[in-house]
Order: structure tokens, then sequence, then C-alpha cells
């Protein structure tokens, strides 16, 4: 990664525009909140279908490669073609696929419920993530972590409502949900007015604005590749704990479904702190920093996660989810920054490839467990951080 980067903008705070920034940010939340009842309520479909871990990963596979296929190109599109009233489609697509989910009664109807909900999370983060930082007043690690913390906190409180909602009352329960979709679906229509108003007012001024970055493409490319690579460490691990880690501790430890939740809350409760505290930290001492120490600083606790007993493994989840989560805040804003005028197509791009590498990641993790075991699928994962030696 090159020493160039881009540094803190002291736009003043009084530009962040508060209001359409928690807006997003909430959606967020409950587009994550629907996303993780899914990956939640895996050892009930498990247990419904007799499904093979490999079956599990592939539920995880369509849910990501949707959305991480469609990304970019939805990214794309909108910086050329800008369409501010796109955002409340997607809690809709959300919602039927969370619907179609609660009525499911095969396998095949469960992977269209998954893809649907990919639909909806890659019509709704490019533009959602524009939004965020046109919102920032020039805080673009604070405005980036206060969008992502949303996912996260969604992400967290998700196992723990299908735990308190779904898990006793069956897949039906899944239908619940629903008022989290019309909430969004409420909340994007007044973010989608701001942002029709935004580019009436600002958006010939912002597209006069020359560019910053003097690094030459191939130096941009480079970043970018790099940059790649570390999003595959992070994510291809991550994966392993959203999909897998559930499963893990209740055949390693043999605690109840239940119990699962509780401490699966406890891993995405540290990822959303994390996520929150990477993004003004990067704006006070650059995102390079931040994004070398994220990655490696999480390796020696991922090497010692496999061979923990109950407590320790809950307890080093911590700060595995603490640092590791710090990161994505910080790509996303030094790719943004690389290439200032295709933000869409880079938050198409990055989440995108957030959500494929984590569902191609999880499909190929289910295969290793079927053949080998969940131990082993631990141990070799715990390996992965140290791809951030490239930073």
């Amino acid at each position: 990664m090159t020493a160039t980067t881009a540094t803190p903008t002291s736009a003043s705070a009084q530009s962040t525009v508060f209001t359409v920034l928690f807006a997003v940010s909430i959606c967020h939340g409950i587009n994550d909140t629907m996303q993780a009842v899914l990956l939640s309520i895996y050892p009930l479909l498990r247990d419904n279908y007799a499904l093979t871990f490999a079956q599990v990963g592939m539920i995880t596979l369509v849910f990501q490669v949707t959305a991480s296929i469609l990304q970019p190109f939805v990214g794309t599109f909108t910086d050329k073609y800008p369409l501010p009233y796109a955002l409340p489609v997607a809690p809709v697509c959300t919602l039927s696929g969370l619907l179609l989910l609660a009525n499911a009664h095969s396998y095949p109807m469960i992977l269209l419920a998954a893809a649907m909900i990919g639909v909806g999370s890659s019509i709704f983060h490019p533009d959602a993530s524009r939004v965020a930082r046109l919102s920032a007043g020039g805080r673009f690690g604070f405005a980036q972590s206060t969008f992502q913390v949303g996912g996260n906190v969604g992400t967290a409180i998700g196992p723990l409502l299908a735990a308190a909602i779904v898990l006793p009352r069956g897949q039906g329960a899944i239908s619940w949900f629903a008022v989290f979709a019309v909430a969004a679906l409420v909340l994007l229509s007044y973010v989608g007015r701001w942002y029709a108003g935004w580019l009436r007012d600002h958006a010939r001024r912002s597209a006069s604005k020359a560019s910053s970055v003097t690094l030459t493409s191939r130096q941009i490319g480079g970043a970018l590749t790099i940059l790649l690579v570390l999003m595959f460490s992070k994510f291809v691990y991550t994966s392993s704990l959203h999909s897998y880690y559930s499963f893990y501790l209740i055949d390693h430890f043999r605690v109840t479904a239940q119990q699962a939740q509780i401490y699966l809350f406890v891993l995405f409760g540290s990822m959303a702190v994390g996520t929150f505290a990477g993004g003004p930290i990067g704006d006070r001492i650059g995102t390079k920093a931040v994004i070398w120490a994220s990655i490696l600083g999480a390796l020696p606790f991922t090497l010692a996660l496999p061979y923990m007993n109950l407590f320790w493994t809950v307890a080093l989840t911590i700060p595995i989810g603490l640092i590791i989560s710090s990161a994505f805040s910080a790509m996303v804003v030094y790719a943004q920054e690389l290439l200032p005028g295709r933000v869409g197509m880079i938050s198409g791009l990055f989440f995108g490839l957030a959500f494929g590498v984590a569902g191609l990641g999880a499909a190929a993790l289910g295969v290793v467990a079927d053949h080998t075991s969940i131990d082993f699928v631990f141990r070799l994962c715990s390996f992965l951080p140290a791809l951030g030696f490239l930073a």
C-alpha cells in the first residue's frame, strides 16, 4: 500500500447532517438485523430440513453472492444516474425475502428467500454509503463508522431477537420482523427526499471540484488490489464466525442453541464497538495505520481461539471483534478517496465484495467442515489475519 493516504479533512462539524446520517445508520441496523435473523436460525433450519454443513454454507453463498454481484453494478449506475428514491425499494425486497423464509417448506424456497434478502442489501448499501459520505461534513471516517456501526448493531441484536422470537415459536415467527422493514421504508423515504434536494443544490458544484489525488493509475490499482486481499482475509475469517460459530459452540462445548445466540451477541457487539471506533481513529491518525493495526492486531487472538475452553473462547471473541472490525471503515474511506468521483462504485464494490467473499468462504468452509470437522475449520481460519502483513 502506498504511503500516500487521504489525510483527514478538517471541514467543520457543523456541516454534518446528523439527522440524515443517523437515519441511514438506523436503516443499516434494520437491514442487517433482518439479515442476521437468517444467519441466526441456521440451527433451526438444519434440524427442520436435515441440512448438511455444505447446504448451510450454500444458503450463505446464495444470500451474499446475490448482493455482491449486484452491488458494484448498482453503485456504478447510480454514480452516473443518481436515483435517490431507489433506497426505499431495498426494505421491500428484504421484507419479501423474510416473508418467503417464514413460509418456506423446502430447501429451494429457503435459497430463493436468501436471494431476495441479498437483493435488498445490494440496493441498499451503495447509495446508503454514498448518502453517509454526502452528509459527513468532511468527517468521512466518522460518517462511515456511524453508518457501519448501525449494521453491526443490527447484526448483534439479530441473534438475540431470533433466540427470543423465532427459536421458541418456529419458522413462521420470522414474519414478525415485517415491522422493521416498514420502519426502514419510512426512514429511507425521508432520506431519499433529502438526497434529491442535495442533488438539486450541490451536484453541479461537486462535479466541478478537482480531485486532490495525485497517484498514478498503477499506484491506485496496486493499493486497491492490496485492500481487496485484506478484505479477503477479514471477511473469510468473519464469515467462519458468522456462519459456524454457533455450531462450533454447540458441537464443541455442548451449549444450547439459545446459549449460542447469547455468545454470538457478544461477538457481534464487540464488532459493533470496533466498527464505530475505527472511523474516528482513522480521521485522527490516518486510515493506513488503522488498516495495518486492525488486521495484524487480531492475529494472536485468532491463533489462540481454537485451543481455549468455553470461557476463554467467548472472551477472545471480544478483542477479535473489536480489532478486526475496525478496518472496514478505514478501507472504504481509503478507497473512496483514491477514486473520489466513483463513490457509488467503490461502495458497491467493497460492500459487495464483503458479501461475496463471505458467501464463497462460508460455502467452502461448509464443505471442509463436512469432510473434516468444525474444529479443523476454526484452526485453519485462525491464520487468515496473517495476510495483514501485505498492508
